[in-house]
């Protein structure tokens, strides 16, 4: 059973019988090489379909580029939110730390410690609340 096509008449082809051996595949191989070799070397830039439609090839080299640095400006966001949080981080250590050394001067007990040689004693009576009747 040979491969045949239906044209779009409908009808199929006759089938013909021909001694020659097809070589489409490797004209195929040729065509692409030529193109890759028109591209290495800068002749396709020449062609009329490349130099009708140079703005839109300008345009998209513009996109290229936009997505280029869209890449360096996110990785350098992200840089500087590291940066910002260990700062952050380092602040906020600071700070307990500092909380810290506060409350451990302020207690009462050091309180009494320090300002026992100037002369200055703890109460021993509990403050009066005065309390006005209008």
């Amino acid at each position: 059973m040979e491969n045949s096509y239906i044209d779009q008449s409908g009808e199929a082809p006759k089938k013909t019988k021909s001694k020659k051996p097809r070589k489409s595949s490797s004209k195929r191989v040729r065509k692409g090489g030529a193109i890759l070799v028109q591209v290495l070397n800068g002749e396709i830039l020449t062609r009329d379909a490349v130099l009708n439609n140079l703005g839109y090839v300008f345009f998209c080299i513009f996109l290229l580029i936009l997505l280029v640095a869209k890449g360096y400006y996110g990785k350098q966001l992200t840089r500087d939110i590291d940066l910002s949080l260990k700062e952050l981080n380092a602040s906020t250590a600071e700070y307990v730390e500092a909380k810290a050394r506060l409350e451990e001067k302020t207690k009462r007990s050091e309180l009494v410690r320090i300002l026992e040689p100037k002369g200055i004693k703890e109460t021993t009576k509990p403050a009066k609340v005065i309390r006005v009747k209008k």
